[in-house]
């Protein structure tokens, strides 16, 4: 039998308007069986979040500054959403509750749960589905890392005899049974972890969008929208700025190959992009999947003659950036040269000038040169490794427009290529790449 868990963003449950679009999904497909809410998102640019207004509030209590306007705001807005939907429901003993906890001293885990729970028990009551406190069926260790096993376990068991049912995202418990939160966007997890607890045909995930686009249309005016993509090139759009899903939420789902569905909540009719676990190349098709970027990194680079034949050069290098704590994004290189790309937020109070000494000092380089304002501009397609020509055509649609590649980066597996090329060319990069397959 089909089986789907759906999860809905801060947008598509942001007043009760929204509600009654995501009640209109679900009551439309019978098999959208569990169903997993954020909280409330902005209504207008001018808004703020209700996670953003909960730490707030746990600030506050923190300071010992008063928090009951703070608290009042969010409970006006839960008010309003339920008086609008004119369901029978009293918010008033859950923020009882609340208030009670603040004033024991509760954690931020708590304070930041609470958009997500409120939102879940509206829901319910909209739905008329039960409704399963996710601090009851997700389990953290005792190191605050994700007991998969454990909660696949308790969520089977909870939803064995129930056929619907709203689970909150976000959040989970400690084994003594505290409160614990997964990072921001961490509903996403949620969705996917009942996914592979109940064994979804797909994770629907439906949010402002209609599924991802080739290119940030910010820079490109209405791009065109990716039909399917599988998780290894999701995974490496996310990495380069990306943003629609959560980077962790695919790893549950991957392993049992579960499809994730990007759907908008504004245009249910369309399909949106599939996420696959592997998908067949189409060579009528576009040879790219997605276009994606990131400004702001610094260029190391190294020279040293006969690199190749000094055993541990590169482990040698490699440790001073660790003595330092400081990761890589990518290293291409040569048979004589290495280039170690870092992202600017690492380079901080003089972190650079220590690499760079501990370098000159202890690896000997016959040339050391630093490159900074780099910005890193990947593009991302499986079926790119079938298709001759594909570096040629990125590297002409730059030179025609002036952009200068100052570094090439491809993994043996050909899903990828990366340049890099100044910051102030950015944009203008990814627009012309973007015309050139597009």
């Amino acid at each position: 039998m089909s089986l789907k868990v759906v999860k809905f963003g801060g947008s598509s449950l942001a007043n009760a308007t929204q509600f009654k679009k995501v009640e209109s999904i679900i009551h439309n497909d019978k098999t959208r069986r569990y169903v997993v809410p954020s909280a409330p998102g902005k209504r207008s640019s001018s808004d703020t979040k209700i996670t953003d207004l909960l730490y707030q509030c746990h600030s506050c209590c923190c300071t010992n500054t008063p928090y009951e306007d703070i608290l009042k705001t969010i409970q006006k807005r839960y008010k309003e959403i339920v008086l609008d939907l004119k369901i029978d429901l009293d918010l008033q003993p859950y923020f009882q509750e609340i208030v009670e906890n603040i004033n024991k001293g509760t954690t931020l885990d708590y304070m930041a749960s609470r958009g997500e729970f409120l939102n879940g028990v509206i829901l319910s009551h909209l739905l008329n589905f039960e409704f399963i406190d996710a601090k009851d069926v997700i389990r953290f260790d005792i190191n605050g890392q994700l007991d998969l096993s454990k909660t696949k376990e308790l969520m089977r068991s909870r939803l064995q005899n129930v056929e619907y049912a709203v689970i909150p995202g976000f959040y989970g418990s400690m084994p003594n049974g505290d409160i614990k939160i997964f990072s921001r966007g961490g509903s996403d997890i949620t969705g996917a972890i009942v996914s592979t607890a109940t064994k979804a045909t797909v994770y629907e995930n439906w949010t402002d969008v209609s599924g991802l686009l080739v290119a940030d249309p910010g820079i490109v005016n209405k791009p065109k929208s990716i039909n399917k993509i599988t998780y290894r090139e999701l995974r490496e759009l996310s990495y380069m700025g990306a943003k629609v899903l959560h980077e962790e939420t695919i790893f549950p789902v991957l392993k049992v190959g579960i499809p994730i569905n990007i759907r908008n909540t504004n245009a249910p009719e369309d399909e949106g992009t599939m996420i696959l676990k592997d998908a067949s190349v189409d060579l009528d098709e576009i040879p790219i999947t997605g276009i994606a970027g990131k400004k702001d990194f610094t260029v190391i680079s190294v020279e040293k003659n006969q690199m190749n034949a000094q055993i541990g050069y590169v482990r040698k290098l490699l440790t001073i950036f660790e003595n330092h704590r400081v990761s890589f994004e990518h290293i291409p290189s040569g048979i004589d040269s290495i280039s170690v790309v870092v992202d600017d937020n690492q380079l901080v109070n003089g972190t650079l000038e220590k690499l760079v000494n501990d370098i000159n000092k202890n690896c000997c380089p016959d040339l050391l040169e630093v490159h900074p304002n780099m910005a890193l501009v990947a593009t991302v397609g499986h079926g790119m490794a079938y298709r001759p020509g594909i570096a040629s055509t990125i590297f002409t649609a730059l030179s025609n427009a002036k952009i200068n590649i100052r570094m090439i980066d491809q993994g043996s597996s050909e899903l990828n290529i990366i340049v890099g090329i100044e910051n102030d060319q950015f944009e203008k990069a990814i627009q012309v790449i973007y015309d050139a397959f597009v």
